[in-house]
């Protein structure tokens, strides 16, 4: 009688760069039994300031390498990947390509949390300015009670700030001050991270928006919403590989990616040469 093959398939987790590892990392802090595969397209970041069209070409391209790397479920921790991109992975290309495969994103699941939480129905925003002129939130977070109140604020330097290192420093909390006292003067009590890079940034901007308003990090709910998803899925809960393995990728691997990529993920990762075409 021939032994029944252990599934391999991996959860991979897609972000322009690299702060969608802090994304991961809560991922696997929560679900530390499973294989994982991170992709950052490094070479191209930003994605927040490109057309809806370049990042939905390039995103597409993402998910053709995870699927070939063994991954059975994605999950867009970029949002600028989620707002652009999704709705045509998950309605069009998945289903024709790939249709036993599955693609998730970030926007919902901080949504949902960001409507549970606040009290006064007042909402804020950060993000990049691609996520920001999609209007992806508010669709989201008005979907889900249309009653809200939505404040958003383009960011467009913190993913630089970010990128290069520089998120402890004086230019990273002026930034900062600059992008959140809009918000705090519309009277909001909660406030969407919406950028997976703005994780590393959340002691920071805590010290600015004060004890009172109500923080998402996606690297805090998606891991939570991923348990749950996988938990109602058993069919794709069964494909995946239970190593406890991570592997890393990037499309452009230096030693910056590996430092900061180490910083969020909490331990040292080296990262893989990654080509998208």
């Amino acid at each position: 009688m021939a032994q029944r093959m252990s599934p391999q398939g991996k959860i991979g987790v897609f972000d322009s760069g690299f702060g969608g590892i802090d994304v991961l990392r809560g991922i696997v802090e929560a679900l530390p039994e499973y294989d994982y595969l991170y992709l950052g397209d490094t070479a191209r970041t930003p994605y927040g300031t490109r057309s809806s069209e370049v990042v939905c070409a390039f995103t597409k391209q993402a998910v053709d390498f995870l699927f070939a790397q063994g991954c059975e479920l994605v999950i867009f921790a970029c949002n600028t990947a989620s707002s652009d991109a999704l709705r045509y992975i998950q309605h069009v290309y998945t289903p024709a390509t790939y249709p036993d495969k599955k693609v998730l994103g970030v926007l919902i699941p901080a949504s949902e949390e960001a409507v549970a939480q606040t009290k006064n129905q007042k909402v804020g925003v950060i993000a990049t300015e691609g996520t920001v002129h999609s209007k992806a939130f508010e669709r989201e977070l008005h979907n889900r009670a249309e009653h809200i109140s939505v404040f958003q604020q383009a960011c467009p330097l913190l993913v630089p700030i970010v990128e290069s290192g520089e998120h402890n420093s004086e230019i990273a909390r002026l930034a900062l001050d600059q992008y959140l006292q809009p918000l705090l003067k519309k009277g909001i009590d909660t406030l969407i991270l919406g950028c997976t890079h703005y994780g590393i940034l959340e002691e920071r901007i805590k010290e600015i928006v004060g004890p009172h308003i109500t923080i998402i990090s996606e690297a805090r709910v998606v891991p939570k919403k991923l348990k749950e998803y996988l938990a109602r899925h058993r069919d794709i809960e069964e494909k995946l590989g239970k190593g406890a393995s991570v592997l890393f990728y990037s499309t452009d691997v230096t030693s910056k990616f590996e430092t900061l990529g180490s910083v969020f993920f909490g331990k040292q990762i080296h990262a893989q040469s990654a080509t998208l075409v």
